[in-house]
């Protein structure tokens, strides 16, 4: 797993398959990195192969935790597998999503322009 930080940016790229114990173990450091507050967490999915509904509830807590905390979580780059399980779930309209890290740099950017 590789996390870049950059300014109030966190970009965390798992990999391989979320199930049970890639689930957790994601869980734990995003929990920990969402804790320091930063504005925005990405979670570049790109190479993550397979997930299951224990990688779904792994997000899904993360999420809430983030919100609580002030930040923003969100999804990019989502392979067909993985995608469609989030359309199956319908966590596609809990969850923003974006097709990749340069469409959440870019939406970030007009939400700095605009304040």
């Amino acid at each position: 797993m590789t996390v870049t930080q950059a300014y109030q940016s966190i970009l965390v790229q798992p990999q391989g398959r979320l199930d049970l114990q890639g689930g957790k173990a994601l869980e734990k450091q995003l929990i920990n990195l969402v804790a320091n507050a930063q504005a925005l967490l990405s979670v570049d999915l790109a190479h993550v192969d397979f997930m299951d509904s224990s990688g779904l509830v792994a997000l899904a807590r993360c999420l809430k935790v983030a919100r609580q905390n002030g930040c923003r979580l969100v999804l990019c780059n989502l392979q067909a597998p993985v995608k469609l399980i989030f359309e199956l779930t319908q966590l596609d309209a809990v969850f923003e999503i974006f097709d990749n890290y340069d469409a959440v740099l870019t939406t970030v950017e007009k939400v700095k322009v605009v304040a």
